[in-house]
């Protein structure tokens, strides 16, 4: 079998708009199948529907970029160890797969476009069961960590220290799954908000959301002493290697892993100029502007700007962070590290690319917090 990108696309171009009555039908097809699968998967489905369709969008449109596309399903391959997936299991869910493509994407379903879906789907999971298999002998499935700190910012947003059981290995700018005691098989991603310590230690800021089961389990109801479950970390806004400018945008707790990417530079001993713009609703939202006052006074390359988008009254920088970058200054030449509320990463990466950075220059992770 030979993959057709083209098809796959095309196909899928069709389902995007009734994304939700294909995920709900897919894990129908699933659960009724295997019945046993539903015990590995959380009581309420909303989340878990949503990012099947997310991830799947990712690996649809990065079929043509063979590299970027098996880095992202090696970490998906790695992840799913924690949910107890198999290789077996790998099958069974290819058959609801294409039940879901052959049934909504209706009059575009021909037997070339079916062969172009199976070659796709038996390439990427060919790619993340090798991944988990290699995995399997080198990294626990899931790390076990204490909470040894949990500082209350504000009423909703917490910083939480945890030192994991044994190692965790990960580069700054990742993120981690993260599993509360109180809600059994809910996982939901965090970043991490330090560059690798020596203690072992990572820092979580976390922001209580609506409806949000963890992010209020570990904002409201978790306490020094308590012990989470962290998934094997993941994501791809890593720091580049340029030894250029840097520009790091951040929206609310979008900030935990730029304050990484910081931190790696610091102790990288490279000193380029680094501009932080954090941006917050209320001057009271700015949960860690002591903290990055204090690095900014022992880093002279680092210039941070706060920037308050709902309080008239504020004696900073206010507006809306993607326009506040913009009338800054041009920032062509820089790597950009951008991450926080989906629209407001979109409206930076567009306001970006308008005024000449490249997209190759612009980092982004697609998922960030509970929300």
């Amino acid at each position: 079998m030979s993959l057709n990108p083209r098809l796959v696309k095309e196909s899928f171009a069709v389902i995007q708009p009734v994304a939700d009555k294909a995920a709900a039908y897919f894990y129908g097809r699933l659960f009724a199948e295997s019945p046993h699968l539903r015990a590995m998967f959380p009581p309420s489905m909303d989340v878990q529907r949503d990012r099947l369709f997310s991830a799947l969008t990712r690996i649809v449109w990065s079929l043509d970029s063979p590299d970027s596309l098996s880095s992202f399903l090696g970490q998906l391959g790695r992840d799913h160890r924690k949910y107890g997936v198999l290789a077996e299991h790998y099958a069974v869910v290819g058959r609801a797969l294409l039940a879901t493509v052959r049934r909504f994407a209706a009059e575009a379903w021909t037997t070339e476009v079916e062969a172009a879906w199976l070659a796709a789907y038996t390439a990427a999971a060919d790619i993340m069961i090798g991944s988990a298999d290699s995995d399997s002998g080198v990294s626990p499935a899931w790390w076990l960590a204490e909470v040894i700190d949990h500082e209350l910012r504000t009423p909703d947003i917490a910083v939480i220290t945890l030192r994991p059981g044994e190692r965790l290995p990960y580069l700054p700018g990742q993120y981690v799954n993260v599993q509360s005691a109180r809600w059994p098989r809910v996982w939901r991603p965090f970043s991490i908000a330090n560059a690798p310590r020596r203690d072992n230690t990572v820092r979580l800021h976390v922001r209580a959301v609506p409806g949000g089961w963890v992010s209020t389990a570990l904002v409201e109801h978790t306490q020094a002493g308590d012990t989470l479950m962290l998934g094997p970390p993941v994501g791809t806004m890593t720091p580049a290697a340029s030894g250029r400018d840097i520009l790091c945008v951040a929206g609310g707790t979008g900030l935990a892993p730029l304050k990484a990417i910081v931190e790696h530079v610091a102790e990288s001993g490279r000193r380029p100029n680094v501009h932080l713009l954090c941006g917050a609703r209320t001057s009271r939202e700015l949960y860690d502007l002591p903290d990055l006052i204090r690095m900014q006074s022992r880093l002279p390359w680092l210039k941070v700007l706060p920037v308050v988008s709902g309080e008239p009254g504020y004696g900073g920088a206010r507006g809306q962070v993607p326009e506040v970058m913009e009338r800054f200054r041009s920032w062509a030449g820089h790597e950009v590290y951008v991450c926080g509320p989906a629209a407001m990463v979109d409206e930076t990466v567009h306001r970006l690319q308008r005024n000449g950075v490249p997209p190759a220059d612009i980092h982004r992770d697609l998922v960030h917090g509970e929300h």
